[in-house]
């Protein structure tokens, strides 16, 4: 690695960028902010060298962009993009994106909000299922949260007008938009051509069955490996195979990851998850701020409190599904338009045909605990009935809905795992064991337009 030669002086500056371009995999001269760049390019040489070796990804720094290309193993049901105010982009807005990134590719230097949706209107015309109509509303603004994605990375630049205007009325509202060509090209650039595949399963790298015997397939297992644990809040021993398992066991494993990008391995017995101390690299803090990472965590302490209850009885024990990947690359085959796809270019594989071998996950270690549903319903209603006051108010009339999305948002980062009936309290969840809670009361006696009289109660 030439982390190794490094200065000490200067490998905290290196890490701070290896962790800005494993969060963001691609850095403007405004995304994410204007400092990122310039601190990119200064290590670009031994980033590009670092993380092609540990991790297979290739760097590619210009004077304008850094795009990081990585290589997915699995597909992750948590990963994906989402809206300035966090609401996840649906199949809409990933079919509208995809399409304004063609347009934009055509276009000349600048373009104006309606000019762009003519262009994804008729190329979402061809395919079937997606359709762009500027006369509703629901189109228009899932098509503007496709635009703005575009404009914060820098892609384009707004020149003049209001796309909130335009998401309003059409007829009266514009935008014109300069276009950055340098970050159009290096947005979307795919390994092989999407057409030329009949299943997602030809995106994922270790598709072709090969082994752990060889001095290769140690290695690849050991990227692997990596590769889980920069991309997982923990990676769990549980359901690898014995190549991964052992090179998740290695402490050269981690120690390269800890040079590379300043986490903190920490080990226990079930598995491995590397901490950010510096709160950079994550896109998702927890504990956090809001209702739903609030009462995650209250629902976090609930559950490791009903799983060491010694009055209670122990609760079943469950093993985590292990067909969630498969289920996941089949529904997005069902997706795919298979009348884009070339048959004459096209890989040979058989969309129909069965996957390669996975871990089956069997051990002779007892499943995870389970809290069912019924008692996830209750408790959260507890948690209402107690700090309900201090909640947002979408949530306080919603209690199904608050401990939906409590238990997605702890499903992502590896403490539980949903199944029928219920969810598993997996290990990493102690971490959180014992939470606590403190509520600030608002001071009656506080007024905005104090009269004398509460003045002088106020200072006795």
């Amino acid at each position: 690695m030439r982390a190794h030669a490094i200065a000490p002086l200067e490998l905290d500056s290196y890490q701070r960028a290896a962790r800005l371009i494993l969060s963001h995999h691609l850095v403007t001269s405004t995304y994410p902010d204007g400092n990122a760049l310039p601190l990119l390019r200064r290590w670009a040489t031994e980033l590009r060298d670092d993380l092609r070796e540990l991790l297979g990804y290739r760097l590619e720094v210009t004077e304008t962009t850094a795009r990081l290309f990585t290589v997915a193993d699995r597909l992750d049901p948590g990963a994906g993009t989402a809206t300035h105010t966090d609401r996840p982009f649906d199949r809409r807005r990933y079919a509208y994106l995809a399409l304004a990134l063609a347009a934009l590719g055509r276009a000349g230097g600048q373009i104006s909000l309606s000019e762009l949706a003519d262009h994804v209107a008729a190329d979402a015309a061809q395919v079937d299922g997606v359709d762009l109509v500027t006369d509703r509303a629901v189109d228009r603004d899932a098509f503007v949260d496709a635009v703005a994605w575009l404009a914060t990375r820098g892609a384009i630049a707004l020149a003049d007008g209001d796309a909130g205007a335009w998401a309003t009325d059409p007829d009266i509202g514009e935008a014109l938009y300069d276009i950055d060509r340098s970050v159009v090209a290096a947005l979307f650039r795919p390994a092989q051509a999407l057409q030329h595949l009949h299943s997602v399963r030809g995106l994922l790298a270790g598709q072709d069955g090969s082994s752990g015997a060889s001095d290769g397939g140690r290695a690849e297992a050991a990227q692997r490996i990596r590769h889980a644990l920069i991309q997982r809040p923990v990676v769990y021993a549980e359901g690898l195979d014995d190549a991964e398992a052992l090179q998740l066991a290695l402490p050269r494993t981690t120690a390269d990851l800890e040079l590379l990008t300043g986490l903190v391995a920490e080990r226990r017995a079930e598995g491995v998850a590397l901490v950010d101390t510096s709160a950079r690299m994550s896109d998702l803090r927890f504990p956090g701020t809001g209702t739903v990472a609030q009462v995650a965590l209250l629902l976090a302490g609930e559950i490791c409190d009903r799983v060491l209850d010694p009055d209670s009885a122990p609760p079943p024990r469950h093993r985590i599904p292990r067909d969630e990947h498969d289920t996941l690359l089949a529904a997005i085959d069902a997706a795919l338009p298979r009348s884009s796809v070339f048959a004459t270019l096209a890989t040979t594989e058989d969309p129909d045909a069965p996957p390669p071998d996975v871990p089956s996950g069997e051990s002779d270690q007892p499943g995870h605990p389970m809290v069912d549903d019924a008692w996830l319903a209750s408790t959260i209603g507890g948690l209402v009935d107690t700090y309900g006051r201090t909640f947002a108010a979408q949530w306080q009339a919603d209690p199904a809905g608050l401990a939906d999305a409590a238990v997605g948002l702890l499903a992502k980062l590896g403490l539980v795992a949903r199944i029928p009936g219920g969810v598993l309290a997996l290990p990493a969840l102690a971490r959180f064991r014992g939470a606590t809670v403190s509520v600030r009361k608002r001071d009656p006696r506080i007024e905005l337009f104090p009269d004398e009289t509460s003045e002088t109660e106020s200072h006795e």
